[in-house]
């Protein structure tokens, strides 16, 4: 009966290293099927929406930020972010809330500390 058990113990061993021999397989066939989607998205350049870039007119007070002239929604939010990195307006604990110095604080509608997600939501009253 002994030798019964370590014959039992030594079958699992040797489908081990056939399992992993197959794990090994798989990628390869997944890498294959990878490079003729590369193909595809090569094919049909993505372009960007004219909506989403349209230039827009910031208000009085975020024009003392960002500039009075028309920019896309995307430029304003990073010259923001430029601004408050600047001037290290991040919440020092809580990284995610901006807390609002004298210029930022009538555009974040009177709140001494804003979450970096409403942020996009207060910003937008100020563009037209």
């Amino acid at each position: 009966m002994a030798t019964k058990k370590v014959a039992k113990k030594a079958a699992p061993k040797k489908a081990a290293p056939k399992k992993a021999a197959a794990k090994k397989a798989a990628p390869k066939k997944a890498a294959k099927k990878a490079a003729p989607k590369k193909a595809a998205k090569k094919k049909s350049a993505r372009k960007p929406s004219a909506a989403f870039m349209k230039p827009l007119t910031p208000s009085a007070d975020l024009a003392a930020i960002v500039g009075s002239k028309g920019l896309p929604r995307t430029e304003v939010v990073k010259k923001l972010w430029v601004y408050i990195k600047a001037n290290k307006l991040q919440d020092a604990k809580n990284r995610r809330n901006i807390n609002a110095d004298a210029k930022l604080k009538p555009i974040f509608g009177g709140k001494a500390q804003v979450s970096m997600f409403d942020m996009a939501k207060l910003l937008s009253k100020h563009l037209k």
